[in-house]
């Protein structure tokens, strides 16, 4: 495997444009790292230029790496390459914990199998829908008056410990480094009440979905969610960032509200987040 420089990463950002929405995580990663985002993520590939399997996972080389979830995320066009690769370039490290993220469903039998040749035990998390706006003119803005206008702003680092405690996923240490992570260095917005709280925000991942989109009980059916919704589309359309996002599969209120806005989904494709080795590190 090919460990991509920073002219390489460039590169090979805009080949996977072209194998969107499919390629969306990778590219994600791609997207965040090619504009100085921090990461502790490296890509590898099977050959250069010609690559047809792009792999992110964790930089071995990087300090920060184990603050953070073992995170590894895949896209290819051939799944018998893929499968050679597993199998005998060892891209990645089974010895410890990790989550693979928004796999292509697919390919979800052939991790599992080379999972088990290596020993090691897997479990699916959650299948996932991919959503994505091909274009602002798709989405469907709600109305917004001047007195909620005005309470429209960003999350701040004050904020990081309230968004890890309502966060599906966080709750712990390694959610508050990962939000934390996030509030410094990606987009997000969120609507305020009179005394200046946050009562509703929207985040963006390190691979640059939209996500942890989260309005307190309290303050639910007033439509916030769709404002923070077309506001960070809008903000991350003007930026040259995808605006994308994965959604549960049980999550029918949340599909509801992004396809109602005009976001689509590729019927032909369906992804998985599978941990493996779990009991060594999770």
């Amino acid at each position: 495997m090919k460990v991509l420089n920073k002219d390489e990463l460039h590169v090979a950002e805009h080949v996977l444009l072209k194998h969107l929405p499919k390629s969306f995580k990778v590219y994600g990663f791609l997207f965040g790292i090619n504009r100085g985002k921090p990461t502790t993520q490296e890509i590898v590939v099977d050959t250069w230029p010609d690559f047809r399997v792009i792999l992110s996972r964790p930089d071995p080389k990087n300090k920060h790496s184990q603050e953070f979830m073992k995170k590894v995320t895949v896209f290819c066009t051939d799944e018998v390459v893929l499968r050679r690769v597993l199998r005998e370039e060892n891209p990645i490290d089974w010895s410890t914990y990790f989550l693979v993220g928004g796999l292509d469903i697919t390919h979800e039998p052939l991790f599992k199998e080379v999972s088990t040749e290596n020993k090691v035990n897997h479990r699916h998390y959650t299948l996932v829908h991919l959503l994505y706006l091909p274009d602002i003119s798709f989405l469907l803005s709600p109305d917004v008056d001047s007195e909620l206008e005005s309470r429209i702003s960003s999350l701040d680092l004050s904020h990081v410990d309230l968004v890890n405690k309502t966060w599906k996923f966080g709750g712990n240490a390694q959610g508050y480094r990962n939000i934390q992570n996030l509030i410094s260095n990606f987009p997000t917005f969120c609507i305020r009440d009179i005394q200046g709280d946050p009562v509703a925000w929207i985040l963006v991942y390190d691979y640059c979905a939209l996500g942890m989109l989260y309005t307190l009980p309290e303050h639910r059916g007033k439509g916030y969610a769709k404002v923070l919704i077309s506001t960070m589309a809008k903000k991350l359309h003007a930026e040259g960032f995808p605006v994308y996002c994965f959604i549960e599969d049980n999550n029918t209120m949340s599909y509801k509200l992004f396809t109602n806005m005009g976001f689509l989904e590729d019927s032909s494709y369906r992804a998985a987040w599978i941990e493996f080795n779990f009991g060594s590190g999770d």
